[in-house]
């Protein structure tokens, strides 16, 4: 699929995919639709809509991608879902139109509303938002526009830290209304046992993240409690943008931080290739809440394999349109979350030996400085 500005190639061993991100204005422009080589339909349980188009091999079912900004792990995520969704069509013998459908809301809210009320219009069939804000967006555009029958479009949301805490469900086991999804909650305490392990000498941290973001909500105060409890000192210091956030980097500096902790912020996410030098140059190690930290330059990052949840989100999603499963009774998924992903690169330059994360985490990953994963 060809992008209106830049086309995002992901191949490796984990995954072989590609991702489009959009232009100016969001949407993708498919170069080829997917081959379905099968006749079969889908149980008419799955949906009571009858407005659906029909594809001479079998149903097809609008589907709105939409993801916050563009970054390593979010990229992932999106690359993820889309290949899940081609592996199901095939083996179901329906369509999943997402090509005409997939967005990138550049962390803009004006962006984001426009991108909800374009999929409203197109009458999609279930919206799939890619991170925390883009999902409170995606909710509150389907709760306030109800379908002709009076339901709702169902959301799974991908990346969310926090639904609970963001207002989007009522509970995790039960979720309510038209939305679930999956989550990457980040253990935070297990991300400061690994600090304290490179560094039991360890007095002063530093926050580096966006307040304006609902993720980092519960990792940050999980943090403070944990400083406390140490007799650590913290050193607080936020951004709203790649200028601001590169300035409270050099500020925890200035203070005197002897190792940075960012939770799953994608805001700093996408900084991370501009202030990762500034970190190296000083001798202090940044732990990031997701693997995309330290494919950019951070000295680790620990959290859920990007790979599988996207893979977990698509699953939900088939299983909505197509065994009519309802969202408000869909447990959201949590993954396993123990993978410490450390730039190798950045841990030489830095000095600093990781050899003991590897009794400490699920799995221990080296990586090297790159914009995108390989």
């Amino acid at each position: 699929m060809k992008n209106k500005t830049m086309t995002l190639l992901l191949t490796g061993a984990v995954l072989t995919a590609a991702l489009t991100a959009c232009g100016a204005s969001g949407r993708n422009a498919a170069d080829t639709a997917a081959s379905i080589d099968s006749t079969d339909t889908a149980d008419a349980s799955a949906d009571s809509r009858t407005d659906k188009s029909a594809s001479s091999d079998g149903q097809t079912y609008k589907i709105g991608i939409v993801q916050y900004v563009d970054d390593a792990s979010l990229n992932q995520i999106v690359a993820a879902i889309q290949a899940e969704l081609d592996k199901q069509s095939a083996e179901l013998g329906v369509s999943f139109d997402y090509k005409n459908y997939t967005y990138n809301g550049q962390a803009d809210a004006t962006t984001m509303n426009q991108i909800a009320a374009d999929l409203i219009a197109s009458d999609v069939d279930l919206i799939i938002p890619v991170a925390t804000p883009v999902a409170m967006v995606m909710q509150n555009a389907t709760a306030e526009n109800a379908r002709d029958d009076g339901s709702l479009i169902p959301v799974v949301f991908s990346a969310v830290s926090d639904p609970a805490g963001a207002g989007l469900v009522a509970s995790a086991d039960a979720p309510g209304s038209n939305i679930t999804g999956t989550s990457d909650a980040l253990n935070t305490e297990a991300v400061f046992d690994l600090m304290l392990a490179a560094d039991p000498d360890l007095k002063t941290v530093g926050l580096l993240y966006d307040k304006s973001q609902d993720a980092s909500t519960a990792a940050i105060a999980a943090a403070k409690a944990y400083c406390q409890e140490k007799g650590i000192t913290v050193v607080e210091k936020t951004g709203t943008n790649n200028g601001e956030i590169s300035l409270a980097a050099d500020a925890l500096l200035s203070a005197g931080a002897e190792a940075v902790f960012t939770p799953t912020d994608n805001n700093v996410m996408t900084a991370e290739l501009a202030i990762y030098e500034k970190f190296i140059d000083a001798k202090v190690p940044h732990y990031g809440g997701a693997d995309s930290f330290a494919l950019n330059g951070a000295f680790m990052g620990y959290g859920v394999n990007y790979v599988e949840l996207g893979t977990a989100t698509a699953g939900m999603a088939v299983d909505i349109l197509i065994n009519g499963k309802d969202p408000a009774s869909m447990a959201v998924q949590t993954l396993d979350n123990g993978i410490a992903t450390v730039n190798t690169e950045t841990a030489e330059a830095i000095g600093l030996d990781y050899g003991m994360f590897a009794d400490k985490c699920s799995e221990l990953v080296e990586i090297q400085t790159a914009e995108e994963f390989n």
